[in-house]
């Protein structure tokens, strides 16, 4: 029996999909080692590669990836249109859906690397539960906001995702901490502010809630995850990744082949230690990162039930943790600089989980 699995990639903050013309130059999932859909496609998986809002929030990229999906013309809600200053409406994928057939028969496997695991996930609730608001403000709301198609979700994976926000928003909103202060090479003071210029939102007058960089601070990481429970018919898997290491100070530093974009983040956040405003407490367990995301926070969302992944005793409703990847968030895409070959660790990936069928 041909498998009803469709295995649906999502890209991180400043990524790029398949309907984007950067993904023929160099495709997001396996960078310049060839793209990664081609090749698991060639052994037996059907995989695509979605292109949602570089940097826009996980609501807004929730929505983009419902209507590529469903092939229907995207649709933020009547209620969060208003609120957030924005248009209604987005592109229309109509006529050319991300997946072909869209219907009850339908088994998704949504993979999020970094901001894309905050898509995939509330993506998922909404599927499952809806939105209250939505329904009670338009008579027109997509059916995306109606909820009941929670079963069509049959797997959730995270890649290096901040779940839980990370430190590398909020060690810069924290009055007691100043990073200028942490000492990191010249050299990689002029690659961080290339990261930043491609990862920072041009302002269009919208609310400033409605951009990653908010969802990704840690107090409204938070608040999204108290309204994201778990379904009870998934599968929940999360990869968390570390390319630093604990020196004699406490500090995390930079392992080397780290990156050289993140050598100075990965710095800064390897030495934070403090409180955001709405009171959490981030302590030196936050420290350990993959160069932009604390390794913490890429486990599960706190308060969510997880165990390490026991192949044998794979459960659903619960996150299945993968042992911590040596290596940095680049490495899932197929690396920059320092090229990776990640065919087998997707390959094993997705095997692990069609047998889950």
């Amino acid at each position: 029996m041909k498998s009803r699995l469709k295995f649906i990639f999502v890209h991180g903050l400043s990524g790029w999909g398949s309907y984007d013309a950067a993904y023929a130059r160099m495709p997001y999932w396996g960078m310049r080692g060839g793209d990664l859909m081609v090749y698991l496609r060639d052994q037996g998986f059907d995989c695509y590669a979605a292109s949602v809002a570089p940097t826009g929030s996980a609501w807004d990229r929730a929505c983009e990836l419902y209507a590529q999906i469903a092939g229907t013309k995207v649709d933020y809600g009547q209620a969060h249109s208003e609120i957030m200053r924005h248009n209604r409406f987005g592109k229309d994928f109509t006529a050319h859906p991300l997946i072909g057939k869209w219907n009850e028969e339908t088994r998704l496997v949504l993979l999020g690397h970094s901001f894309g695991g905050a898509t995939v996930r509330l993506f998922a609730k909404l599927l499952a539960h809806g939105d209250e608001r939505e329904r009670g403000t338009s008579q027109t709301a997509s059916p995306f906001f109606m909820g009941g198609m929670g079963d069509r979700v049959h797997g959730i994976v995270t890649l290096a995702a901040p779940m839980n926000g990370t430190t590398a928003y909020d060690l810069f909103t924290d009055s007691a901490f100043e990073p200028a202060g942490i000492q990191v090479p010249l050299w990689s003071k002029g690659l961080a502010r290339m990261m930043s210029m491609g990862t920072k939102p041009k302002r269009d007058g919208r609310d400033e809630r409605d951009y990653a960089d908010h969802d990704m601070h840690i107090d409204h990481a938070l608040e999204m995850n108290a309204g994201m429970p778990l379904n009870g018919s998934t599968y929940y898997f999360s990869v968390p990744c570390s390319m630093t290491k604990c020196a004699e100070d406490g500090c995390h530093k930079p392992q080397k082949g780290i990156e050289p974009l993140f050598v100075m983040r990965a710095t800064q956040i390897g030495a934070y230690t403090g409180k955001t405003k709405g009171g959490y407490v981030i302590d030196e367990r936050w420290r350990e990162n993959d160069g932009l995301v604390n390794t913490i926070s890429a486990s599960a969302p706190i308060g969510d039930p997880s165990k390490a992944l026991d192949r044998e005793n794979i459960e659903r409703g619960i996150w299945n943790v993968f042992p911590v990847l040596n290596g940095d968030r680049m490495w899932l895409q197929g690396g920059l600089l320092h090229r990776h070959d990640i065919r087998a660790f997707y390959l094993d990936l997705l095997s692990m989980i069609a047998e889950l069928e």
